[in-house]
């Protein structure tokens, strides 16, 4: 079961935020992109990742391990860097004792990533900026449609800086300014901090969002990576506390529990 905890807690965030944005959108540019995007489709909601209809547990597990068909393109400094990832997922997966995935020393995923984990995600859609709530860990994620653009210097970032216009009903996210220490996905591919992430969010009907990616690195592959994801509304659901840290101490108390006698 999922409780309901979380919309007074969704309804203060939307009373924080927006007298923020109010004070922003001073430029009239900016105002009228801003008047455009409230116009435009409503993306709110809990949505949960979907696998192609009637397809088996297996095929979703392998639908939201990585990007794209096949194996990506990679640079030399990308395939080295892939031989010595150790992922728990894919080809090459090894145990969680052996892994040397970052998100089990509880680092952040980074974007693209964080859709690959198996847990909702929550889209609050405000005047001049959508505000992603990945359960994941609790990652916050804020996409700017107040029509400014990326700063002109960024600090490497895990979740990068986004900002988002309008294309019919179509939301555009353009993301740069990651740092270079997350995978690309759960099966260890790699990624720069050239790392350019494109993002199509549409609704393709009421209870579906479908997400298109355009994932171009020119340190790590030699063509752009494009992939699709799909997600179901589910209205009755709210986002639930859920802490890396609490799974990294269950794990290592496994461990102490399971480990032979000395």
């Amino acid at each position: 079961m999922r409780n309901h905890a979380g919309f007074s807690t969704l309804a203060m965030l939307a009373l924080t935020f927006a007298p923020a944005v109010l004070v922003q959108n001073t430029d009239p540019v900016a105002a009228a992109k801003t008047q455009n995007a409230a116009a435009s489709p409503d993306l709110s909601g809990v949505w949960n990742a979907s696998a192609p209809k009637g397809a088996p547990i297996a095929v979703l597990i392998a639908y939201y391990s990585t990007f794209g068909k096949g194996e990506p393109a990679m640079t030399p400094w990308a395939e080295a860097q892939y031989k010595a990832a150790k992922p728990s997922f894919g080809p090459k997966s090894v145990t969680m004792e052996e892994t040397n995935d970052p998100v089990y020393k509880c680092f952040p995923p980074g974007v693209p990533r964080v859709y690959l984990h198996p847990f909702p995600m929550q889209i609050v859609q405000l005047p001049g900026q959508l505000i992603m709530l990945y359960e994941y860990d609790h990652m916050v994620r804020h996409i700017f449609t107040d029509g400014r653009a990326h700063p002109d210097e960024l600090i490497p970032t895990w979740m990068g800086h986004s900002i988002g216009h309008w294309d019919a009903d179509t939301l555009v996210v353009d993301t740069v300014g990651f740092n270079d220490k997350s995978w690309l996905d759960r099966v260890g591919h790699p990624h720069s901090d050239q790392l350019h992430l494109v993002e199509r969010m549409r609704r393709v009907d009421q209870n579906s969002l479908q997400v298109d990616f355009t994932i171009e690195d020119p340190k790590a592959y030699t063509k752009p990576i494009t992939s699709s994801l799909s997600f179901q509304l589910k209205p009755k659901w709210d986002i639930m506390e859920q802490s890396c840290m609490d799974n990294v101490t269950f794990l290592d108390f496994e461990k102490k529990e399971n480990a032979p006698p000395k």
